[in-house]
């Protein structure tokens, strides 16, 4: 028997490593313009798809203490009393939201997000999830994803019981990494305890799938000491597993000021952790899904790969079908048929948006033609790993050989690295090229000469 092709070529993914996006969008929300409104948001809700599936994403971006390492739109605060606006104005813009589209139509996935969603206390998190089902068609949880970011510092058993109790099916546990060391320098301190009881906690009250995200990079690791982590994560068996790459850009992100720069570990020590990462996820039985993603062969993420029916949105790989994306909160992201908007990030404009009766639009893009060749294009590759010509040309009428004539051409060395085999009538991502996907699909993003490479994280 022919031993399978390695996914992890270091030699190639040291040559391939650079900035790019993740393309959890296309065009990315590099490209929003300040110039899109709520008007602009209005028209696109009148013309979206009767029939077409809604997902609900809410962003809660309150926590407790802060990590060093988080780029996300968040508020540290020890005060609860906070979070009480925050909800009644997240009530108010689902209200506003629900007036625009046709509330018979099913939501089948939502998420929660932050920031840590479990900051909202027990009465809250009901609240707005009672809120959620007066306006909007929630589908019984078993046909649908309902899923919600959770920091097990702040979740007991009796939270994810209540979790469970809403209607939430998926949990995502934030827990980067269990070395005392590095969680110190991070500001993070998290003992494996707390996580098993969130872990055990899920499987009790019956969640179908239960994810944890680790992240690679981060000061004072080592292969040896992530590698306890690693063997510790395996032990406690989650459905999914997402291995981050550390982004360390404090230029944008001042909070990543406090990490010790000289104790990040060497471009050499985190590819000699990535390749640990794959060979243990491996060895444990997981399914690589892509980029920094695996799961269980039961899983429904693993299933949907082998279908051939993986997604991507805002939330990274996705089992459901193209639905319309409501963003709810502060610096959400929607997408509604050809347009993507995001809602204002500071939490002073959001209010003052709300407050007037109006969404909180502040910016947006609507694809054009081009745009809409282009995000299939790139998903295709992202999601499945192969394209064919004729899919394309059927779907979008064009002749892909001529209309990406110089894309093939930049796509050439990358085959003759052996990433991808290219074809006169496909593009198939091959096993050494599943990690640098997002270099395969750049080929086709027309707007990265238009904006700085620096605003995005690095491949590996």
């Amino acid at each position: 028997m022919t031993p399978a092709a390695p996914l992890f070529r270091p030699d190639l993914l040291a040559r391939y490593d650079a900035h790019g996006p993740r393309y959890t969008s296309y065009p990315t929300a590099v490209q929003f313009s300040d110039a899109f409104d709520p008007a602009h948001y209005r028209e696109a809700a009148s013309q979206a798809k009767a029939n077409a599936d809604l997902s609900l994403y809410f962003h809660i971006p309150f926590c407790d203490t802060v990590c060093f390492y988080c780029g996300c739109n968040k508020v540290a605060t020890k005060n609860r009393a906070h979070a009480r606006p925050y909800l009644d104005r997240m009530k108010r813009e689902l209200a506003l939201q629900a007036a625009l589209f046709d509330t018979s139509r099913p939501v089948t996935q939502l998420h929660w997000g932050g920031g840590t969603p479990t900051f909202l206390s027990h009465d809250e998190m009901a609240e707005l999830m009672s809120a959620t089902r007066e306006h909007f068609n929630l589908v019984p949880d078993e046909h649908a994803e309902y899923s919600i970011e959770v920091d097990p510092r702040e979740a007991s058993a009796a939270t994810i019981a209540l979790l469970r109790e809403l209607g939430f099916n998926r949990l995502s546990l934030g827990v980067q990494d269990f070395d005392e060391r590095v969680q110190r320098a991070v500001n993070r301190i998290q003992p494996r305890e707390m996580t098993e009881t969130v872990l055990d906690a899920a499987r009790e009250n019956g969640f179908e799938s239960v994810s944890v995200d680790l992240i690679y990079g981060l000061p004072h690791q080592s292969v040896e000491s992530f590698s306890r982590t690693l063997d510790a994560i395996i032990d406690l068996k989650p459905d999914r597993v997402s291995v981050f790459g550390y982004a360390h850009m404090p230029s944008l992100f001042k909070m990543q000021r406090q990490i010790d720069e000289s104790a990040l570990p060497t471009p050499a020590v985190r590819l000699a952790i990535l390749e640990r990462v794959i060979a243990r996820m491996g060895e444990a039985g997981y399914v690589y899904i892509g980029m920094d993603h695996f799961a269980l062969p039961g899983d429904a993420l693993a299933r949907a790969l082998e279908a051939g029916t993986l997604q991507r949105n805002f939330q990274g790989y996705s089992t459901q079908a193209d639905c319309d994306l409501i963003g709810i909160g502060a610096s959400s992201i929607g997408k509604i048929g050809d347009v993507y908007a995001q809602n204002a990030r500071e939490l002073a404009d959001y209010a003052a948006a709300i407050d007037a009766g109006d969404l909180a639009i502040a910016r947006g893009v609507r694809l054009g033609a081009d745009d809409t060749l282009r995000r299939d294009v790139i998903m295709r590759l992202m999601c499945g790993g192969e394209l064919r010509f004729d899919d394309v040309a059927a779907t979008h009428g064009i002749a892909f050989p001529a209309a990406f004539a110089d894309e093939l051409a930049r796509l050439a060395p990358m085959a003759d690295d052996g990433l991808i085999e290219l074809s006169r009538d496909a593009i198939r991502v091959l096993p050494a090229g599943r990690m640098l996907v997002r270099n395969v699909a750049s080929v086709f993003d027309r707007y990265l000469g238009q904006a700085s490479l620096r605003r995005f994280s690095r491949t590996i």
